[in-house]
């Protein structure tokens, strides 16, 4: 039987649903069912859906009397709710699972009344208090009067991996469940092992004890955010089982008490094993070894969020097979190994960069984390290419991005040199094709080669403004058209330079050029760049240039705009802020930036720039009074120190690579959890108060950011390419941004405040040297935020409340400030939460919740997003490179984003990134975020296309 939400036709039921990737059937009852059913005595039987029918056909029958068995509406909706209970129960169980009797009649109570059948309902949930109200009845009975024999306790037994059966530990499982509660406020230690009981059935395998447990707890998140503490310990009791059952060769259960002892052995030997099974560099077992190990910190493994345990488990941890050998600290300690393998004394600077990760003060990226300690090490985030106009070097390049994504690195392409459309080829006296053909096999060649099977390949395509083939470029993703002139896969930019932008704010026309017709171009920014366009424009109007094509700027613009919100690309980047304000204008030009947009370093044929990136956790240098400065410089400078050391020790798959970062040794500092902070401080991030923060917290990043790199230099020497730039000549980044006025000369409105001591710092500086070319840039940090249990980079929180899928099925992920502050004001309650569900995470339709915390509350599509472009504006004065910056709009129009787009440039914004929307029927339950009003109000736009719907807003690529 096919089970849906709609009835069917017993035919179609056969034949099964189009719509659903995977069929799953009830049984009938005359046949063995997959799907099984814990009594109530601990007895475990097949499930048979014809008894849910029955059940319900009675409750019908008790309101609409004895017709109702025989009529068609009551046995066409107990059929179709029979399903739907059915598909709640077993939807992620395909091949097989085990529920509990109280569970399958908890889901036929919601399908009635979710059906309407709210008499049927009733009389059912009369039924079952009867029921249980005679049972205790009976059983208080037989625990009073002694003449009643009574019943032995059962004995459950599990079947372990040998097939043997044995006596399952309940003491053992109320151990963990007691460590695993200790400390939380809100949780219920009771409630847990009540529910654990239920799940428990005798014969079930010994595998699935500790997965049924995690479940149970890991229901209760949306009660209470620290069951999601207590899920995560109970999944470490499975994941400590898993490894040091390999590492030790046989079965071996340990507590988070027993780890005390255990970790230091087992760190030994999982170090040594992963040697053996050549997984991790031979080099590791050089170290000092029980010095390290007696540094490792058990009780961190109490510090994880379900989500972030359960991330580093899928996707971290060191594996054999499907089994993982590395515990949470044993990974952070191999991270940290292998960023210190080059130190004088590595096991003290390897302990200094533990307790860092371990304590989520800061987190490398995700390719660092993958590979630290590894064989082959690719530490590094983000790869910057630049294509030569011939076919040698297109595919040269292409085979480049081929080995660089291999190794787990997001890419960034610059395609300005090639030709476009209709220019003369002289070795074949024939027409060029363009830019387009060549970028469908770069994204092809993505999809390929997907990043070692850890994840997909991803890259950038970047286009300037100018180019002869901008239309097409802007049409790559659509999804009509010649599908052999599409990038499905692949993400593209539109490299803008300032003179469109205002050509576009005069109204005037723009012209398009073939690059190998004015190659001066794709060098140039600013003031030369305009000088060299106009003249190139007196040549075409001349007739003395062949393939070129006059527009209207707006009309391009507009475009470029309706693109954007049909298909979510290209992204808006700005090509002279990005060159005008880097510190490495006198060694080259930036093209383009990396796949998330936060990276502008210098790309040539003889180099491919690379950038190497961690965050800073800021909620953790934070508090309610404001910036912990002593504990952020303390984590900066070893932070850098960090970053720093993957250049030397980085695994490069290509040699322009490894030249351009020994010669200019880039990193990018960030950080994540700017939410977060705002809600430590009470703060919501519609106001000028949070701008305030976001430019006070910047500032204090980028003076320590900038000062650990200067004593860096004066330790370790600085980086070979830094006499001539900005930093020898005592301009810091604060100081760029009247560089780019004076470029500029109009259209520039960006804040120069300063409240820290940069007189000192640039005199540093202009003493010691810096020992890197660039220091900064904020990239998404969608997974290691997740790992850390904070907020994702700059963004505002996504949603309050959301369900979150893995193979193990849904669960909650809850805002825990909201239900610190609506417990505060006792509303924290089940309506509360079935509020949040229904209005997709949001507070703004709640009556009950006060204003001030509807503000404080607002989700990403609730905040005007210029009020992110200004905070975003602050925090670009005191960076080096850029940051990766999401917009999002409910409702977007051309008028809404040709504002939004516009106040980006004119705040001296260097790039912006995704531009997310929601979907009709999110939109239909959103509310005005009229009272999140930006600065600078705007008329509203009349209806648009709907803009890049990303349901699912994590980017892995960068971090």
């Amino acid at each position: 039987m096919q089970h849906t939400d709609q009835p069917e036709s017993q035919s179609s039921k056969v034949q099964g649903s189009a719509t659903q990737s995977t069929t799953t059937e009830a049984p009938t009852t005359n046949q063995p069912s997959k799907f099984r059913v814990i009594r109530r005595n601990g007895k475990v039987t097949d499930f048979d859906q014809s008894k849910i029918q029955v059940a319900m056909t009675k409750a019908f029958l008790a309101v609409e009397g004895g017709q109702a068995a025989a009529s068609r509406r009551v046995r066409e909706t107990v059929e179709k709710l029979g399903d739907q209970v059915f598909m709640a129960l077993f939807r992620h169980m395909e091949d097989g699972g085990t529920v509990h009797i109280e569970d399958i009649q908890d889901q036929v109570e919601l399908a009635m009344m979710r059906s309407g059948e709210h008499k049927a309902a009733r009389n059912y949930v009369l039924y079952r208090e009867k029921q249980n109200e005679k049972r205790a009845r009976a059983k208080a009975r037989a625990d009073k009067d002694e003449s009643i024999p009574k019943e032995p306790s059962e004995v459950l037994h599990v079947i372990d991996a040998d097939g043997n059966r044995k006596p399952l530990d309940l003491q053992r499982i109320d151990t963990i469940i007691t460590e695993a509660t200790r400390g939380l406020k809100g949780v219920t230690k009771d409630l847990i092992i009540k529910d654990v009981r239920r799940n428990l059935f005798d014969g079930m395998a010994e595998s699935d004890v500790n997965a049924s447990i995690t479940m149970t707890a890991r229901v209760l998140i949306e009660k209470d955010p620290n069951y999601s503490h207590v899920t995560a310990r109970l999944l470490m009791d499975g994941i400590r089982a898993e490894a040091l059952g390999y590492i030790y060769g046989e079965p071996k259960d340990a507590t988070q008490k027993d780890m005390l002892e255990i970790y230091p052995e087992y760190f030994g030997k999982y170090i040594q094993r992963g040697v053996e099974l050549n997984l991790l560099d031979s080099e590791l077992n050089r170290y000092d070894i029980p010095r390290l190990a007696a540094a490792i910190k058990p009780e961190r493994d109490k510090k994880f969020t379900y989500l972030g345990l359960q991330t580093l488990y899928d996707r971290y941890f060191i594996h054999l097979g499907k089994t993982r050998i590395e515990l949470p600290q044993a990974f952070f300690m191999r991270v940290s190994m292998g960023l210190a393998i080059n130190e004088i004394d590595r096991e003290a600077r390897a302990i200094e960069f533990y307790e860092l990760l371990s304590s989520f003060d800061f987190m490398s990226s995700t390719p660092t984390l993958f590979n630290s300690g590894t064989l082959r090490p690719q530490l590094s985030s983000c790869y910057l290419t630049t294509v030569p106009d011939d076919l040698d070097g297109i595919f040269s390049a292409i085979k480049d991005d081929a080995m660089l994504s291999k190794y787990a690195g997001g890419l960034g392409n610059d395609w300005s040199r090639v030709r476009g459309l209709g220019s003369h080829i002289k070795g074949t006296n024939g027409e060029s094709q363009g830019v387009v053909p060549f970028l469908k096999v770069a994204n092809d060649t993505a999809v390929a080669v997907n990043q070692g099977g850890k994840r997909k390949g991803a890259m950038c395509a970047y286009l300037e403004t100018w180019h002869i083939d901008m239309e097409e470029f802007l049409e790559l993703r659509k999804n009509t058209g010649d599908d052999r002139r599409r990038t499905h896969d692949m993400n593209t930019a539109n490299w803008i330079p300032d003179l469109f932008m205002e050509r576009v704010a005069k109204e005037q026309s723009w012209t398009l050029f073939s690059p190998e017709e004015v190659p001066e171009l794709h060098e140039l920014y600013g003031k030369a760049f305009k000088a060299k366009y106009e003249e190139y424009e007196q040549l075409a109007a001349e007739g003395k240039i062949l393939n070129s094509k006059v527009v209207q700027a707006t009309d391009l613009w507009k475009k470029m705009l309706t693109m954007l919100f049909e298909t979510g690309h290209p992204w808006m980047t700005f090509k002279d802020p990005c060159n005008i304000r880097s510190p490495q204008r006198h060694t080259g030009v930036v093209h383009s930036s990396n796949l998330c947009t936060e990276i502008t370093l210098n790309t040539s044929d003889e180099e491919i720039a690379v950038c190497n990136l961690g965050s800073v956790n800021l909620p953790h240098h934070v508090n309610e009074n404001g910036i912990d400065h002593k504990k952020l410089e303390k984590t900066i400078t070893t932070a850098m120190r960090m970053l720093d050391n993957v250049i030397d020790y980085n695994f490069y798959s290509v040699p322009q690579a490894r030249k351009s970062n020994l010669r200019h040794r880039p990193v990018g500092l960030g950080l994540m959890g700017f939410q977060d902070a705002l809600y430590i401080q009470d703060m919501a991030y519609a106001t000028e108060e949070a701008i305030n923060f976001a430019d006070n917290t910047m500032e204090a990043v980028s003076y320590y950011a900038i000062q650990a790199s200067s004593d860096l230099a004066d330790e370790r020497g600085t980086y070979p390419s830094y006499e001539g730039s900005l930093w020898s000549q005592g301009i810091l980044p604060i100081d760029s941004v009247e560089m780019l006025k004076q470029e500029r000369g109009q259209f520039i409105e960006q804040d120069q405040s300063v409240s820290m001591d940069w007189d000192s710092l640039r005199a540093k500086v202009k003493s010691q040297g810096m020992r890197n070319s660039n220091t900064m840039a904020i990239a998404p940090t969608a997974t290691i935020s997740n790992i850390s249990g904070v907020s994702q980079s700059v963004e505002p929180v996504y949603q309050n409340l959301f369900v979150k899928s893995n193979l193990s099925g849904e669960f909650t992920v809850i805002n825990p400030y909201l239900v610190e502050d609506l417990k505060a004001l006792d509303l924290w309650d089940d309506v509360m939460v079935n509020d949040l569900k229904y209005f997709d995470g949001s507070v703004q339709p709640i009556d009950r919740v006060p204003e001030h915390l509807k503000a404080k509350y607002a989700t990403a599509f609730e905040v005007d997003s210029r009020w992110l472009v200004e905070a975003a504006s602050r925090r670009q004065k005191w960076i080096d490179q850029g940051q990766s910056l999401n917009l999002y709009m409910v409702e977007p129009s051309g008028k809404k984003l040709d504002s939004l787009y516009k106040l980006a440039w004119v705040r001296g914004l260097k790039t912006t990134y995704y531009l997310r929307s929601v979907g009709a029927t999110h939109v239909e339950k959103s509310v005005d975020a009229s009272s999140n009003k930006a600065p600078v109000t705007a008329e509203p736009g009349s209806a648009a296309p709907l803009a890049c719907s990303i349901l699912d807003p994590d980017c892995e690529a960068c971090q």
